[in-house]
């Protein structure tokens, strides 16, 4: 059904995910993981081409992070398409995108489609690195359970903001990108390794 909740491995830690179009779904991944609307979850996509599709603007700095990236440890909150029909939460117009690198998690976002995922853990827990251990966090508000071993990296990933990019005509009539990049969350992807893409658009105390 489409509003029932599946764990999965990812490659950072084990996600509960639903269909990212089911606000029932989604309902109840937060009421499963004892959050509040107020911290929607991210939504995990097959690939670039989906980012396009749910992104009312994909910055260039987006699209070298995703290209360098992607499938890895980085999740992006970009403006979201306004036409989009979903209801994840408090997002004040943003959704936050991965592509996972688990041959299981992008073989079934290939078949259903963007699932909006979280990690399987109750808030305030560690998040689960095994099966076992998300189905002893979830137990039973959770239909399926796919293991797919220990998470290889067993950190979450990094998230970064890039809401605050956008384009301005400089002295010369080019079109430049401006703002900033924020580090909203540290995780397995480091801060060196973002800045050696978007360089100077990373907020400057990114550390």
């Amino acid at each position: 059904g489409r509003h029932e909740l599946v764990v999965l491995p990812t490659d950072t830690v084990y996600g509960i995910g639903c269909d990212a179009f089911s606000a029932k779904g989604v309902a109840a991944l937060l009421a499963a993981k004892g959050r509040g609307r107020q911290s929607p979850p991210p939504v995990l996509i097959p690939n670039i081409a989906t980012m396009r599709a749910l992104a009312e603007f994909v910055p260039d700095a987006a699209l070298a992070l995703a290209n360098t990236f992607w499938p890895g440890a980085l999740t992006m909150i970009l403006r979201s398409q306004p036409s989009l029909t979903w209801d994840l939460g408090e997002t004040k117009g943003t959704v936050a995108l991965r592509m996972p690198d688990h041959k299981i998690a992008l073989a079934l976002l290939e078949e259903v489609g963007p699932l909006a995922v979280s990690s399987a853990n109750l808030t305030g827990e560690p998040a689960a690195v095994t099966c076992a251990q998300a189905e002893g966090y979830l137990g039973k508000s959770v239909k399926v359970y796919l293991d797919g071993g220990p998470s290889p990296k067993g950190e979450a990933s990094t998230i970064v903001d890039l809401t605050d990019l956008r384009y301005e005509t400089d002295a010369k009539g080019n079109q430049v990108e401006v703002g900033k990049i924020r580090i909203v969350r540290k995780g397995a992807l480091s801060t060196a390794k973002i800045r050696s893409v978007v360089g100077d658009l990373l907020e400057s105390d990114a550390r």
